[in-house]
């Protein structure tokens, strides 16, 4: 067989694609890692049932559903006031070895960003992969309760 053979040409073209699409694949979860996991497609819900929605939410402190990750709980308690959330903390995040430290970083990055965002789209923190997609999930749960 030639070395330009159609065939040949084909599979190489092939695999390339193949190999391209995987590529890309593997990219996409570490851009938004709790998209996948949060229950019921988060997303949409999450600018509905915020307490800047406008839906008369209510003021006062709300505590999420505790979520478990590979590395311990995560859960988060909410403070609403005016419709707005003005605190968020984690009550409950993993801790023990290793943990322990990436929680002491993550942990002020998620909270400031649960502020400035107003609700549950924010940001995995690097290096906490895990810990940020539970308290996107706790904090989604929290801004439930809050606007119910």
């Amino acid at each position: 067989m030639r070395k330009s053979h159609p065939v040949r040409r084909a599979v190489l073209a092939g695999a390339a694609t193949v190999s391209g699409i995987v590529l890309l694949l593997s990219l996409k979860p570490a851009s938004d890692p709790g998209a996948a996991s949060a229950a019921g497609g988060a997303a949409p819900p999450v600018a509905a049932q915020s307490p800047q929605g406008g839906r008369g939410a209510g003021a006062g402190t709300f505590t999420g559903d505790a979520v478990d990750t590979q590395y311990g709980p995560v859960q988060v308690r909410l403070t609403v006031s005016g419709g707005r959330i003005t605190g968020a903390e984690a009550v409950r995040a993993p801790e023990g070895g290793r943990s322990t430290q990436v929680t002491a970083d993550a942990v002020p990055k998620l909270n400031q960003a649960a502020v400035t965002a107003g609700g549950a789209d924010i940001d995995a923190v690097s290096g906490a992969t895990y810990t940020s997609a539970g308290y996107k999930q706790s904090l989604q749960s929290a801004l439930d309760k809050a606007g119910g």
